[in-house]
Order: structure tokens, then C-alpha cells, then sequence
């Protein structure tokens, strides 16, 4: 049986901010949130997360993030060191299981080096997670006989209190560890305060493991980037920017072809068929899915979006919780919201707008319009400078246009109100009643030209 403690109840002062620091994000997600999703596909048992700076936020955001999960929460209040933190959670650990402490600060560690981790603790021994660093500082230096350099692992020593030989070690523990439970218990319970910060350490249990004959072992993360904390907003840019070069990668390593990988941010999952092109500065978020042979310009937002092979999303167009059609043209800068569906082949242009509507195969909206609560049939034609009125104030209505309509330029369609199929109307009309089929529908004032008029001057 697996137990996974989770220490989150830092304050962060580092990072600068009223919001505690693991709710800080990386790729889109909170820090802890990263953690908990590795820890969910380990098979443990339960996933408590220590908390205490912040811990009802904390709390409430991981319970929505994950629904589903065996999460429990235990409060550090006040906060008196690592030990402390995991003495709290004692009363819900198995004494016949292992348990397996994470950082919450600590959002990339992946599932199999923690999976490598509990199983080099085996259930007997203390398994501690090390690494070498060129720059170990701030970290626990891991002390070995031999001056160091043995086998055989003898202890952790907080940087705060290593003399200047030990600070000279480069192996650190990286804060995370796996122990029988039953024994992990006994340690905790035998932690003093006896040291400079006058907190409870949980690295004193590996002194105590030592003296009770207890073999302690380590391993260790196949890349640094896994064991990096967040402890400033300088830390989180950088880690931000190693999690999006691997997602680049990867990406590349699938076909994907990214202009510069350097400039490229995904902070959700992206899905891409074939021959899928992605210039610079693009934002991907939520859940995102590109069909073959898609070309997605410079400098585009998209979010929760599927869009069907062939499609062009040119530069500077943002799209949020929309369907986009086979062989369709968008942007540039056109905005695409929640609701809106563009069937294949239609264009939406520069500047133009469409919340909540369907566009069916080849319509086209070009320049400068704005779509909403609307149902847009074949081969419309739809003008510059035209709106629908969807919204009276109190209730939003639908505007329905048929097929092989002709909008000309600054109509204003005033919802509800049909356009039958094949009608046309003229430019500048304002309509609040339906058009029937392929009839003409006109709605402005007659022009007058007053003869002889002079243009106001300035007085001198």
C-alpha cells in the first residue's frame, strides 16, 4: 500500500505575492496541480497535501482540479519546519504500507522517477531522491562515508548549517523521499528542534535510519529539470521555459514543424495530425486539436478548439472554444468565441467577430463584422461593417440567414429576424423584420443633396 504526502504549506515569500505558492502557474496549471496529476496515476492509496499558507485556496482549488482523486488535506499551523509538516499527516498513514513524500513546489518530477523511488525503498529501506548540481546552493547536502565520496549514505545536512567543506558537496537532496511507514513514524516521532532555525527537520531521519541499522539508499531523476523548486518568479520563468522546450520537442520529434521552438508556449494539450505548421509566439491552451496540414500564422491564441485538416489560422487571431472547418481561412486578427462553428471552406477575415453561430460550408464574412446567436447557411456573402443585434438588453435572440444570401456593407440584422434563401440586403439597411426568399429587403433613409450649402468657417 502507497501513501503520498505532499508538503504545500509554504507562504513563499520569495515569490512576492498574496497568492500562496503553489496556486502560482506553470504551463498553465497550479504547481501543486502538476504534482497532484503525477501523483494520481501512482496507484496510491490516498494523496494528502500538507497545507497552511493560503490553505482554504489551496484546498478548494485542488478539490475542483481533481474531482475523482483520493485527496485528503492536513494543516501545518504554525509552521515549524519539514518534519513538523509530515508529522501532521501521521494519523492518516498506513504503518503497512510505504510512503512517498513530494514537494509541491516541485512540479515536474515525473511518474517513473517517483515510481523508481518507492521502489528502491522496497518497503525496508529509507529511499532518498539526490541529484548533483554545479550550483548546490540552498540545498541539503547529502553526507557519505569517506569523506563524501563512499557508498554507504549517512546523512542530509541543511545548507543553513553546513560548515563551508560540507556546502562544498554538490550532491543535495532534493526533498523528497519514500520510507516504511511504520518505521518513518517512529523517526518523526523522535525529531528535534536542536539546530540554528529551530525547526523540526525531516532530514534528521536519515541520521536515525543510520543508527537503527536501517540501509539507506538513493536514486535519482533522469534530468535536473524534475527536481527544480519554484522559490521566485525569476525560478518560475525559468522552469516555465524548460516545461515549454520539452513540450516543443516533443512536438518536433512527432513532425510537428515549429518556426522557433523557443517561442512557443502550450499550457494544455495540444493533439496535431500530419504536416502541421506552427509559426512563432503562438499560445496553446486547454485542449487544443489540429488536423493535417493545418497552418497556424504568428502571434494566434487558441483554446479548447478543434480545427479540421487543411486549415489556415492566420497571424494574430484568437479562438476560444470553437470549430473550425476543413480547408477554412481565419483571421488575420479575427476573434473567434465560445460557440462558433465554421463549417468547411468558410472565410472570417480580418477584424471580424463570431460568438455562438454556425457558418455552413463556403460562407463568408470578410472583413470588419461581428456574428452573434446567428445560423449562417451556404454561400452567404456577409458585408463589411455589418452586425447582427443579438442582445436587447435582457435576453440574448438568433438571427437566421440562408443559404446564398448577400449582406451588403453596415447592415444591422436585429434579432430575431430571418433572411430566406437567395435574399439580398442593401447596404446600410437596418433590419428588424424577415426577408423572404430571394427577395430584396432595403431599410434606410431617401439621400437628399441640398444645393448651395456652405461649410461652417472659423470666425477670425
Amino acid at each position: 500500500m502507497l501513501d503520498i504526502v505532499i508538503m504545500a504549506a509554504g507562504k513563499g515569500t520569495r515569490m512576492k505575492s498574496s497568492r500562496p505558492k503553489v496556486l502560482h502557474t506553470l504551463a498553465g496549471r497550479a504547481l501543486l496541480q502538476h504534482v497532484l496529476a503525477t501523483a494520481a496515476g501512482l496507484g496510491a492509496q490516498r494523496l494528502i497535501t500538507i497545507t497552511g499558507h493560503g490553505a482554504e485556496e489551496v484546498e478548494a482549488a485542488m478539490r475542483s482540479a481533481f474531482p475523482e482523486a483520493p485527496l485528503a488535506f492536513v494543516r501545518q499551523e504554525p509552521q515549524l519546519g519539514t518534519g513538523h509538516a509530515v508529522q501532521q499527516a501521521v494519523p492518516l498513514l498506513d504503518d503497512a504500507g510505504t510512503t512517498l513524500i513530494l514537494n509541491g513546489d516541485t512540479p515536474l518530477i515525473d511518474a517513473s522517477t517517483a515510481r523508481a523511488l518507492v521502489d528502491a525503498c522496497g518497503g525496508t529501506q529509507l529511499a532518498l531522491l539526490t541529484i548533483d548540481l554545479a550550483d548546490p546552493t540552498g540545498y541539503g547536502r547529502i553526507l557519505r562515508d569517506g569523506d563524501g565520496r563512499g557508498e554507504k549514505l549517512l546523512g542530509i545536512v541543511e545548507h543553513k548549517d553546513a560548515s563551508a567543506a560540507q556546502r562544498a558537496i554538490r550532491e543535495v537532496y532534493t526533498g523528497m523521499m519514500a520510507a516504511p511507514t511504520a518505521l518513518l513514524k517512529l523517526w518523526l516521532a523522535r525529531l528535534s528542534n536542536d539546530n540554528a532555525q529551530r525547526e523540526y527537520y525531516l532530514t534528521d531521519v536519515v541520521a536515525m535510519a543510520v543508527a537503527d541499522g536501517v540501509a539507506v539508499v538513493a536514486a535519482q531523476p533522469a534530468s535536473e529539470t524534475e527536481v527544480l523548486g519554484v522559490n521566485s518568479p525569476l525560478q518560475l520563468a525559468e522552469l516555465e521555459r524548460r516545461l515549454q522546450r520539452k513540450q516543443a520537442e516533443a512536438l518536433l520529434e512527432a513532425g510537428v514543424r515549429l518556426t522557433d521552438p523557443a517561442r512557443f508556449d502550450l499550457r494544455g494539450t495540444l493533439v496535431c495530425g500530419g504536416e502541421v505548421e506552427i509559426d512563432v509566439n503562438c499560445v496553446f491552451e486547454g485542449r487544443v486539436e489540429l488536423g493535417d496540414r493545418v497552418h497556424v500564422g504568428a502571434n494566434c491564441v487558441i483554446r479548447d478548439a478543434r480545427i479540421a485538416a487543411g486549415a489556415v489560422i492566420h497571424p494574430f487571431t484568437h479562438i476560444d472554444g470553437a470549430e473550425v472547418g476543413a480547408g477554412a481561412l481565419v483571421g488575420p486578427f479575427a476573434r473567434l468565441r465560445p460557440g462558433a462553428e465554421l463549417g468547411a471552406e468558410v472565410h472570417i477575415g480580418n477584424f471580424v467577430e463570431v460568438k455562438n453561430s454556425t457558418l455552413a460550408r463556403g460562407a463568408k464574412a470578410n472583413h470588419l463584422a461581428y456574428l452573434g446567436d446567428a445560423t449562417v447557411g451556404e454561400r452567404v456573402n456577409y458585408g463589411a461593417g455589418s452586425i447582427t443585434a443579438n442582445y436587447d438588453g435582457a435576453n440574448k435572440h438568433r438571427t437566421v440567414i440562408g443559404d446564398d444570401v448577400h449582406v451588403g456593407s453596415n447592415c444591422v440584422l436585429v434579432a430575431p429576424v430571418t433572411l430566406g434563401a437567395g435574399a439580398t440586403i442593401g447596404g446600410g439597411s437596418t433590419i428588424n423584420k424577415d426577408v423572404p426568399a430571394g427577395q430584396l429587403g432595403v431599410a434606410r433613409a431617401r439621400q437628399t443633396v441640398i444645393a448651395g450649402w456652405r461649410r461652417p468657417t472659423k470666425k477670425r
